[in-house]
């Protein structure tokens, strides 16, 4: 059985560790407006603890983290750095360049291509598939994509998945992400590679900010990942033997039995649980 030690803030904990790993979309905001208290949690970790590295899905460089903050309002300074899928992406596309490359994806995520000599063209011409996301998420789901995938899989076509998510809430509004595709693909005989959470690529660069800021190694048990996903920020912090505060805000907000059933039947665990991130 799954147990979580409930906490009601982050101070209850924070003499327990030196370094946060902290996912961004359904803990510091919601798409659409920001968590302050969360980003002042954030924010009071780093004066008094330690380092502070956000780590997240979003198909993008972190260099344009700050601006989408900008676009959502959230306040104050609450990181020391940003690691993203899109930068773990980078090297798995790089190699593959130039391509040709079938891009699959809104256009709002084509600067993770900028400074990379890819080359893009349709399906049939395609040595794999890039994908960030679906093209239009507001009303596609991944059901509009099985026959296009169907076919690239009979091709022998793999595809590298910028954002492993399957699912987030853009404001009170669930919509679909890159990982439903992967997902899809994978379950029609596809080959998917993987970068951001909760494969090892993004914590090993989330590793490497910890050492460069602190100025030494910090232990694992002495760093906590918090997130609100099971399939992501709890499989991930688990797979990497770091302690997790799961934010339970997300999916699974209005359902503790589900959420502990899925848990269990996953193996996955958490140490702790809080409606919300705040100190």
């Amino acid at each position: 059985m799954t147990d979580f030690t409930d906490i009601s803030g982050l101070g209850e904990i924070a003499e327990d560790y030196d370094a946060l790993l902290c996912d961004i979309w359904g803990v510091m905001h919601n798409g659409k407006v920001p968590y302050p208290e969360a980003c002042s949690a954030l924010e009071r970790f780093r004066a008094e603890r330690g380092p502070v590295i956000l780590i997240s899905n979003s198909p993008r460089p972190s260099a344009a983290i700050p601006a989408q903050f900008q676009q959502v309002g959230v306040p104050g300074e609450p990181f020391d750095a940003i690691v993203t899928s899109g930068d773990a992406t980078i090297n798995e596309l790089a190699r593959r360049a130039p391509g040709p490359a079938f891009k699959l994806g809104p256009d709002r995520d084509d600067i993770i291509y900028e400074g990379m000599e890819m080359h893009f063209s349709s399906l049939e011409d395609a040595a794999f598939i890039s994908c960030t996301g679906l093209f239009n998420d507001d009303e596609e789901t991944p059901e509009d994509y099985r026959h296009m995938l169907n076919e690239a899989a009979d091709m022998g076509l793999s595809m590298v998945c910028a954002n492993p998510d399957v699912q987030v809430k853009r404001g009170g509004k669930l919509i679909y992400c890159g990982g439903a595709l992967a997902q899809l693909y994978d379950e029609i005989g596809g080959k998917v590679i993987y970068a951001g959470k909760p494969h090892p690529p993004i914590y090993e660069l989330s590793r490497a900010w910890i050492e460069e800021i602190a100025g030494y190694d910090i232990p694992k048990d002495r760093v906590l990942a918090i997130g609100d996903n099971i399939f992501t920020d709890l499989l991930g912090a688990q797979q990497e033997d770091y302690d997790c505060l799961y934010i339970q805000d997300g999916l699974h907000a209005d359902n503790t039995e589900q959420l502990k059933a899925i848990l269990n039947k996953h193996g996955i665990v958490a140490r702790y649980m809080a409606d919300g991130l705040r100190w």
